[in-house]
């Protein structure tokens, strides 16, 4: 190619390249990787202040340290990761539970990736149907913590982990050791090799917490997931599964054993 032509060449491709973007631009795309979007429009609870009750918002939308100096001027606060279930994020009144006692919580939005199928159908409580969604909500966790290690609000020495259902394996599974304790809510820890057992370092406290009948485990839908963590959990020390009545499956919403959450957590905050 002679010097001419391939300069023609590369302009043309600038030309298509900045059309492209343009384009983009004009459809409301931002150039954020997924993995990205999923921080961006995480979901924040911040601590309350003189009594008044947490409020619930998008990340990108608040100016955290900013907030949290209204409270505790230059103080580092501990910080839960909560990943949701296979539908989305709610529980906003748990999150608020967990504030009330101290802790800032962050929930990243796996579903504000852009190609993000569910993994389970919520009309038949099933689940398996995209499972490399699994690896979606491992790689989440990581990049939450690669972005709270560069938090000036975000105590590095008092990390915890919650997860509830799609969530809660992911809670189980992910593999780092950047976390005080954890909680796994709403799942079993039971099935399939790719989502059985847990796979934290064996020092790191786990608290699980899954009803005796819940449905999404019943065996007419689900093969070998009836059952609880309890027996991932010996050899793991202050670890404990609570097998709570009934045929609900959100845990979240029991006061009691939120309670329990809730007094899990303090018990491993340095």
């Amino acid at each position: 190619m002679t010097g001419s032509r391939k300069f023609l060449t590369l302009i043309a491709l600038g030309c298509v390249g900045l059309m492209a973007s343009a384009c983009a631009a004009s459809l409301g795309w931002d150039q954020g990787s997924d993995l990205e979007r999923t921080w961006d429009e995480a979901i924040l609870v911040l601590p309350a202040n003189n009594g008044e009750e947490p409020s619930v918002e998008n990340l990108k939308n608040v100016k955290i340290t900013t907030e949290l100096a209204r409270i505790a001027p230059g103080r580092r606060w501990p910080v839960v990761v909560y990943m949701h279930g296979c539908t989305g994020i709610g529980n906003f009144s748990f999150f608020q539970r967990i504030a009330r006692a101290g802790y800032v919580v962050v929930a990243p939005n796996s579903m504000a990736r852009r190609y993000r199928p569910l993994q389970c159908d919520p009309r038949s409580k099933t689940g398996g149907y995209n499972l490399f969604v699994y690896d979606f909500r491992m790689a989440e966790i990581s990049y939450a913590l690669q972005q709270l290690s560069q938090a000036p609000w975000s105590d590095s020495e008092n990390l915890f982990l919650i997860g509830a259902s799609e969530g809660g394996v992911a809670a189980a599974l992910y593999r780092g050791n950047a976390f005080n304790a954890r909680i796994i809510a709403q799942w079993t820890c039971q099935g399939a090799p790719l989502v059985r057992g847990i796979a934290a370092p064996p020092e790191t406290p786990v608290l699980s917490v899954v009803r005796a009948d819940d449905p999404w485990y019943d065996p007419t839908r689900a093969v070998n997931q009836r059952g609880d963590c309890g027996t991932f959990l010996n050899g793991r020390p202050e670890s404990r599964s609570i097998v709570a009545r009934g045929t609900e499956h959100d845990v979240l919403k029991d006061v009691q054993l939120v309670q329990q959450m809730v007094e899990f957590l303090d018990r491993h905050r340095r």
